[in-house]
């Protein structure tokens, strides 16, 4: 049953989780387009601005935002720790009955927001916004849209686009859902792998105004070993022995299979005195591949079991970032 959309009078309590590196041009010009939506909607907010090590003036830009917007709180990394560690200590941060993420480079338009906010209102957990016309060259745009595809047929959860940095959550998805290497991507494929429900809206995207993108060829990369963690996490990270296990039995009941029959063609050598060359296994090939195979998986089947231990003994709960400095809470009105 879906939730009834609350009155539009009804004030809105969102957090808004900006991480930031190298933006000091785009800041003020955000802060200020967030204000106007937040401003004529009577939304209840706050915006956290997470500085990822930036080289330039951006933390000294969140420093001015903070000191005269209360509303504005700022946190500041020692060093680069990359985007999920930004979204990850923003969403710990964070008060709001909703969190919506955006990226600091005015590629996402605010005045999508109350659209994100009335698909959280029609019973959505999650929201995934779709750049459905993209400003981007196709050397990012086509591996993107692979990539997608992949996810979507490994996970079964079909968004278009889950790269794109602005999306829209209730508060209560981060309870179960904890980020750490490069997962930010695939919040939405966590999520409804607890349960959560997932939808997407499209959304205008706008070209880059300041700077240049963070992103090359290592993000592709790491993006699809990325997706190799995700699809054990959702489909096996409670039952690992499921997958290693059955991998390791085929592989070992494949090379026994051919030892087995190794035997059987030896045996038949010596019983019909045929040349001496074909009673002697250590010269085929095959052999080896079959002992390797027998190895491989008995080896796989105890790195399952291990797997199983850890899994009933221990948690993820290290911090993955170190915050060197907070902005001061304004006491302007």
């Amino acid at each position: 049953m879906t939730q009834p959309t609350p009155p539009a009078a009804a004030a809105e309590s969102i957090s808004f989780v900006i991480p930031v590196c190298n933006e000091e041009d785009s800041l003020d010009e955000l802060h200020a387009a967030i204000s106007e939506v937040v401003q004529e909607n009577g939304y209840d907010t706050e915006m956290i601005f997470i500085d990822d090590g930036s080289t330039d003036a951006s933390w000294q830009k969140v420093q001015g935002l903070a000191a005269r917007d209360p509303r504005v709180q700022g946190l500041r990394f020692r060093t680069n720790y990359g985007k999920a560690a930004g979204l990850a200590a923003g969403f710990d941060a964070a008060r709001g009955t909703f969190i919506i993420t955006m990226d600091g480079d005015l590629q996402d338009d605010p005045k999508e927001i109350p659209r994100f906010l009335q698909r959280l209102h029609e019973g959505f957990d999650v929201v995934s916004g779709w750049k459905q016309v993209r400003h981007d060259p196709w050397h990012k745009v086509l591996p993107s849209r692979v990539f997608n595809w992949m996810v979507g047929a490994l996970t079964g959860v079909r968004i278009h686009d889950h790269n794109c940095g602005f999306k829209a959550y209730r508060r209560e998805v981060f309870d179960e859902v904890k980020l750490y290497g490069e997962l930010h991507r695939f919040v939405p494929v966590l999520a409804a792998a607890k349960g959560w429900r997932v939808s997407e809206i499209a959304v205008e995207h706008h070209a880059r105004k300041y700077g240049h993108s963070k992103y090359g060829v290592r993000r592709l990369v790491k993006g699809f070993l990325d997706l190799a963690t995700v699809y054990f996490l959702t489909g096996y990270s409670q039952r690992p022995l499921h997958l290693m296990g059955t991998t390791g039995i085929l592989s070992t009941l494949l090379g026994l299979a051919g030892l087995v029959w190794l035997s059987i063609s030896w045996v038949f050598t010596r019983l019909n005195d045929l040349p001496e060359d074909d009673m002697h296994l250590h010269t085929r090939a095959i052999f080896y591949f079959c002992i390797m195979a027998f190895l491989v998986g008995t080896q796989l089947m105890i790195a399952g079991l291990l797997a199983e231990l850890l899994t009933a003994t221990s948690r993820r709960e290290v911090q993955p970032y170190s915050i060197a400095e907070r902005t001061e809470a304004s006491t302007d009105v």
